[in-house]
């Protein structure tokens, strides 16, 4: 899959630059100065022309004092106050930047630093690259092989290297050289006279801070007298320059990072704000956008990203680029009086298609109650029936009971199509109530997931994108918070106003976007995308039985474990300590027990880190760190999985209904969440064993029917390879086959351990794996593992082909297809970041393989759901894994399941690949037997 990328900017840091760097005396027509604003929203034209992102954010400081002057009284006390004339430009700014289509953070208590600091360590967590845009060189401390530094105005990038060249110290050490000299601006105290040199030198020597205060005495000369002085204060300095970076900022971003994708600008109200501080050029071009109703970006790029859109022909016609025409007038109406319900029914009795939504009390679909129903019949015309709102907010509403039991035929009647946005949520909804929704023909969110897999599909940011108009948030109604209101509490005007926008919105969407689509496309939505969102409701509302007693049992055992193993811990350490404390770890590991650390990755206080790499290089010749790792694992296990199942637990149902979510993997992969089963682990005994807790009634099985190789089978296809052809379809053990090819012997004389090269060589290189990756996963070294590699295409030359020619068409077309014509877009593919287009050049070369298993086990998920219908049978789908689909079968039914299962996997490619598609099928009294 693609590498995101998350573009951080420091507003506040923008900003005084900005007002620094503007000699021209700028002003808005009322006199009100505009040379800061002018100077920082062209730097961010800038930053997004030149550096490809996914994801962004501005962030600024927010008013008033922090968590550093509880420390420190006197932190930053000689800052002069703002410059009168830059006031009112700070207080504009952030809400320009936010038309500009920049998503913008202000948080309390805390530094924009520690902001970007706090969302540079997530965007690492999750596999990120970072670019963050600020002159401040405190930031230096969070640059790391995914974190670059870019100064846009002096044009400087700060990398690794980049760091220690500039500042003369490794970017860890950071916060060591900072504290020793001090920050006259920030007021931080430092040692006195210790410029950048001696800094620097003195680290060099010593490596951290605390080193060179242990070494103090050794300093000889007025600067050693200097730094005895500051030794009191020193620790407060270290602490003062330290950027936090575990930030709550579950309030700000409701969806963690992925709030933070890169929006539209706001066309119609930057209009306004550009007349308002004259500024004429830009004024000119967001009216030419509104005018031509274009999606070009102000930053110089078309609304699809300058990185994804290498040749806009080949990817949308011109067509694709235009809005519909808006209605003149909106006729939003609320529906509360009998006379007004009557003639909604006689307008859904003569309708053919509608849009739908619903407002309700709970994002969990399961256990939602109505609050409202809204229904649009066409462009700018909606009602909003309000059902369960407050009484101070809705004085007057209809009975519920009644008008489910009147809207239930039009809702049950397959004739009727329904239009929406992520309609298998209204789905649930409405069973929750016995209502069966039937006639769903369109969704705005799969769409949009078809046509731009790699943007957001949010109804806001398809509205913006798509109608080039904003919405009303749900926020903006309810507040965010500790403060939010309940949708029920919200009055009905405005409510009204809210929903039948929701249901007119997806209607114009789903409609346009629908008609942007190539004839693939279409297919692709109507016959794939659509009838799996009602194969994953089905499964999400059977659910899977869950054993409580099964985990119980499982979490008792892995606290004893536990406890055994920390009693390991202490007496290979010869002392009790916290096997959660990185620093007493450290110190036993590293101090204590001596274990070497050259080599090993150091944290950004200069200590020898102990995460899981390192402890995982220790472990094969060292007894603690393997404990440790035994331990993480276990605990994690014990903690997301054996304690928190049971918790999950639906009372009503006995069981766990996780959510599968649709539009969310660029390669067309499913998620699923609450709980994830795509991560439940399998690599361990006592992994594999949380399996055993999914369960199937008295009477049932589970079966299990998962696709064998599947993605080296379509590497075999698309590369044409003959061997790797000849090797599938003679049924023969391809990693045995690759072990002989690769190792020169006959397949019989393969022994295990070269049939584990050969398999992780396999697996690696559809992957995109290079020497370096290869060489860690096997424990060899680099000129080994090229050797490897260098034998393997040798006898497999049409895989190396298909790699050239996958990366080629990538960085020409800005994106590859899968076989069923998914488009994978790849906006990293032309970076001018090497790692970052390394990055998009693997995933260019897997996307279409992993596409291709997505594409084949949806279809198999809609052919073996459509014969258990049509068949009668009783046996149900209740779960899909990766390649993988999970059936709860009566036991009448399992011969008859377990022969045809294979059958119809086998045939859902409609004879398109060049080797057999294998599903191999196992049956038990739960998920683990049925393995």
């Amino acid at each position: 899959m693609t590498t995101q990328t998350l573009l951080l900017v420091d507003g506040s840091s923008y900003l005084y630059r900005a007002y620094h760097a503007m000699r021209q005396n700028l002003s808005a027509p009322d006199g009100t100065p505009t040379g800061a604003l002018y100077g920082v929203l062209n730097m961010l034209r800038r930053l997004r022309a030149d550096y490809a992102h996914s994801h962004c954010a501005v962030v600024f400081d927010a008013k008033g004092k922090n968590f550093r002057h509880a420390m420190f009284p006197d932190y930053k006390a000689t800052r002069p106050p703002m410059p009168d004339d830059l006031r009112p430009q700070a207080e504009a700014l952030p809400e320009l930047v936010w038309l500009m289509g920049w998503p913008v953070l202000v948080v309390p208590d805390v530094e924009a630093d520690d902001v970007i600091g706090t969302l540079a360590k997530e965007g690492e967590a999750e596999g990120w690259d970072v670019v963050i845009s600020t002159g401040d060189k405190d930031m230096a401390q969070l640059v790391s092989a995914r974190v670059t530094l870019v100064n846009t105005m002096s044009g400087e990038t700060l990398d690794i290297a980049g760091v220690q060249a500039k500042f003369g110290v490794r970017p860890e050490q950071i916060r060591d050289y900072l504290a020793l000299m001090g920050d006259k601006v920030d007021n931080v105290p430092g040692v006195e006279k210790c410029g950048p040199k001696t800094a620097a030198k003195w680290l060099a020597e010593y490596g951290t801070l605390t080193e060179v205060m242990a070494h103090a005495a050794d300093i000889k000369g007025k600067v050693g007298e200097y730094l005895q002085a500051a030794l009191p204060q020193l620790p407060l300095s270290y602490e003062l320059v330290t950027i936090k970076t575990d930030v709550d900022l579950h309030s700000e971003l409701s969806d963690g990072l992925h709030s933070l994708h890169r929006q539209t600008p706001r066309w119609s109200q930057l209009v306004a704000e550009f007349k308002r501080y004259g500024f004429r050029t830009w004024l000119k071009e967001a009216e030419t956008q509104m005018q031509e109703t274009a999606n070009t970006d102000l930053f110089g790029s078309e609304y699809i990203g300058e990185q994804a859109a290498l040749a806009t022909e080949t990817m949308l016609s011109e067509k694709a680029f235009e809005r519909p025409a808006a209605p003149e007038t909106l006729d939003y109406q609320a529906v509360t009086t009998e006379a007004q319900f009557a003639a909604l029914l006689d307008k859904l009795a003569a309708a053919e298609a509608i849009g739908l939504d619903t407002e309700t009390t709970s994002l969990d679909a399961m256990t939602a109650k109505l609050v409202g129903i809204s229904i649009a019949f066409q462009a700018g015309e909606a009602v909003y029936i309000p059902l369960g709102h407050t009484p101070a907010a809705a004085p007057q509403q209809l009975d519920l009971s009644d008008v489910l039991g009147r809207l239930k035929p039009h809702l049950e009647n397959a004739c009727l199509k329904k239009i929406g946005q992520n309609l298998k949520y209204d789905q649930h909804v409405f069973a929750n109530y016995g209502i069966a929704l039937n006639g769903i023909a369109g969704d705005g969110m799969l769409a949009s997931y078809i046509l731009e897999s790699h943007l957001g599909h949010g109804l806001d940011e398809l509205s913006e994108r798509w109608l080039g108009l904003q919405t009303v948030k749900y926020e903006d109604l309810c507040g965010k918070g500790a403060k939010q209101i309940s949708f029920a509490d919200v009055a009905i005007g405005q409510a009204t106003e809210y929903a039948c926008q929701d249901a007119d919105f997806a209607l114009r969407i789903e409609s346009w976007l629908k008609a942007r689509m190539t004839a693939q496309q279409l297919e692709m939505y109507e016959k794939m995308e659509l009838p799996v969102a009602q194969v994953l409701f089905e499964m999400e509302r059977t659910g899977v039985q869950i054993d409580k007693a099964e985990l119980d049992r499982q979490s008792h055992e892995l606290g004893n474990q536990l406890i055994e193993l920390e009693k390991q811990a202490y007496e290979t350490a010869g002392q009790p300590f916290n096997l959660n404390s990185p620093k007493q770890l450290q110190e036993i590991l590293f101090d204590k027990m001596g274990i070497p650390t050259k080599g090993l990755k150091k944290t950004a206080s200069g200590g020898i880190s102990t995460n899981e790499a390192v402890l995982e290089t220790l472990a094969p010749d060292y007894p603690l760190p393997k404990i440790i790792l035994q331990n993480r694992s276990l605990a994690k296990l014990k903690s997301t999985y054996t304690d928190k199942l049971p918790e999950m637990i639906n009372p009503r149902t006995g069981r766990v209904h996780t959510t599968y979510a649709q539009a969310v993997a660029i390669t067309g992969r499913l998620a699923s969440s609450n709980p994830n089963l795509q991560n439940i682990p399998i690599r361990t005994a006592e992994g594999r064993r949380v399996r055993r807790a999914f369960t199937a009634p008295s009477g049932s099985l589970i079966v299990s029917a998962d696709y064998s190789q599947i993605e080296l089978r379509i590497m075999a296809h698309l590369s044409g390879d003959k061997t790797l052809l000849e090797a599938f379809k003679n049924g023969e053990d391809i990693h045995r086959r690759t072990a002989a090819e690769v190792f020169g012997v006959p397949p019989e004389n393969v022994g295990s351990e070269q049939r584990r090269y050969a398999k992780t060589i396999n697996f690696g290189l559809i992957y995109g794996m290079g020497q370096y990756g290869l060489a860690k996963s096997l424990g060899i070294d680099n000129l080994s593992a090229k050797n490897f590699i260098d034998r393997y295409f040798a006898r497999y030359p049409g895989v190396a082909d298909y790699m050239q020619r996958t990366k080629e068409q990538a960085a020409a077309l800005g994106y590859v297809e899968t076989l069923f014509g998914r488009r994978l877009y790849l906006p990293d593919i032309r970076a001018a970041n090497a790692n970052a287009r390394a990055g998009a050049e693997r995933a260019a070369i897997n996307a279409p393989m992993q596409g291709t298993a997505s594409d084949l086990i949806k279809r198999a998920m809609i052919d073996v759901r459509n014969w258990l219908v049509s068949d009668g049978l009783q046996s149900k789908l209740i779960m899909q894994v990766h390649d993988e689909l999970v059936l709860e079968v009566v036991e009448t039914e399992l011969d008859l399941v377990r022969g045809k299962l294979p059958e119809i996997m086998a045939k859902v490619d409609g004879g398109m690949l060049d080797v057999p598609l294998v599903a191999e099928v196992g049956s038990g009294e739960d998920w683990e037997g049925a393995h």
